[in-house]
């Protein structure tokens, strides 16, 4: 795993974390990425340094602004892939794992015609459901 792709999955969990609790600590964070608390506490250094998250007296890890426009990014694009490969038939376990992949090296342009696809794909399934519904 890439550094960069590394911390990317640190800021989405941060996020995903952040939005179920009010308190996110380093532990948590471990257990959510079944990672041991030492590893986590190093990365989390690295985040501080780069000024992508805060970490109170108290523990509780906090995105900062620019940590939280990344993690938005990453969970936006982990959603989107991950929705799309299942409406293609992928099982869902299959498609959350590829996500976690594909979420860090698609283009913006890729990802970007991918949306504009599923928002289209899922126009035409609620059209066919609407249609369906008045024919019964």
């Amino acid at each position: 795993m890439r550094s960069n792709e590394s911390s990317e999955d640190y800021l989405e969990t941060i996020l995903i974390l952040g939005n179920k609790s009010s308190l996110v600590r380093a532990v948590d964070i471990a257990s959510e990425m079944g990672f041991k608390k030492p590893s986590v506490s190093v990365a989390m250094k690295n985040l501080r340094q780069k000024n992508l998250i805060t970490v109170a007296d108290n523990g509780d890890i906090r995105l900062t602004e620019e940590g939280h426009k990344i993690a938005d990014k990453v969970y936006e694009r982990h959603q989107l892939i991950s929705s799309w490969l299942m409406m293609l038939g992928v099982q869902e376990k299959t498609a959350l794992h590829d996500a976690c992949r594909i979420e860090h090296i698609i283009s913006e342009e890729s990802f970007q015609a991918l949306k504009r696809a599923v928002h289209e794909l899922r126009e035409q399934q609620e059209s066919a459901k609407e249609d369906a519904a008045d024919q019964a």
